[in-house]
């Protein structure tokens, strides 16, 4: 149960109903380990987390990001020759439109996508450019009981295509581009991940969505898939699943991949909007049929 007065060092307030609360009281900078503990406290509980001004650069937001685990180095950035944790600065602008404006949990092409997100505010537009985040366990536990139970043991497949269009639109369609497309579709094949996944540290069930990364539901017809994966786009919908953070420069959000899918509202176009972003490697998603946590 999440009750915001349980905390010691942070004061937390609540977003919205399912998802989502502001954290201040503490500089992320220098937490202390009880500090840190409740901060991940809260993101366990919420989802997502954000620090209104927070004070970070770039490289103290990846140190931050190193408390949580290892930080990721993009696959993308990985066949450019990156060997260790990487940091993106993703710009939006007349010459390089929003790609992240649908609903979607990160790279869930990869066998094992991040668990943690960290994404701080650059320059934002005027007017728009919110992002927002929806709760997958919340989405899964306001199924039916026995739809739920339809649902366990599905396996769907992902695969990089829709993020390839997305880059090459960004790119330009040229002759380098589509070369390390190509490296990136070989190095990366599609790969098969539960619909219902178990959380590792808190055992609640939430559904795996990849958005446009969800190729089919293995086993079955694109008839029969459809009708599931196009019922739950449906589903998630639902604006009480939903938390919406109106961004300032400086902003910092911290969420949990494993629970949540998140979208960069493109209602700012064509203004330019940067954002920073760093991840943290995740495990193989599974479903745990024993853990009877919902």
């Amino acid at each position: 149960m999440r009750n915001p007065d349980s905390f010691e060092t942070i004061q937390v307030q609540p977003i919205a109903g399912h998802i989502g609360a502001t954290v201040e009281g503490v500089d992320l900078r220098s937490l202390s380990e009880h500090e840190f503990k409740e901060v991940h406290r809260a993101l366990l509980e919420y989802e997502v987390i954000v620090f209104p001004g927070c004070g970070l650069d770039d490289e103290s937001q990846m140190a931050l990001a190193h408390q949580f685990g290892q930080p990721s180095t993009f696959p993308l950035l990985k066949l450019l020759g990156a060997t260790g944790p990487t940091f993106q600065v993703i710009e939006d602008g007349p010459e390089s439109p929003n790609e992240a404006n649908y609903w979607h949990t990160d790279v869930t092409w990869t066998e094992e996508p991040p668990k943690i997100a960290l994404l701080r505010a650059g320059v934002m537009p005027a007017s728009g450019g919110d992002t927002m985040w929806g709760s997958m366990t919340a989405a899964y536990e306001s199924l039916s009981p026995l739809f739920r139970e339809r649902l366990i043991g599905l396996e769907v497949v992902h695969d990089n295509e829709a993020f390839i269009e997305g880059v090459t639109r960004k790119m330009g369609d040229n002759e380098e581009t589509h070369r390390l497309m190509n490296q990136l579709r070989e190095s990366y094949p599609p790969v098969t991940h539960p619909l219902i996944r178990t959380h590792p540290e808190t055992g609640r069930r939430a559904l795996l969505w990849g958005g446009r990364f969800m190729r089919r539901i293995e086993g079955m017809n694109p008839e029969e898939s459809q009708a599931i994966l196009g019922f739950l786009t449906r589903h998630i919908e639902s604006p009480t699943l939903h938390c919406r953070w109106q961004w300032t420069p400086g902003d910092l959000a911290i969420w949990d991949e494993r629970s949540t899918v998140h979208q960069a509202v493109n209602d700012h176009f064509p203004q330019y909007r940067s954002v920073h972003r760093c991840v943290v490697d995740g495990d193989r998603p599974f479903f745990n049929p024993d853990q009877t946590t919902h």
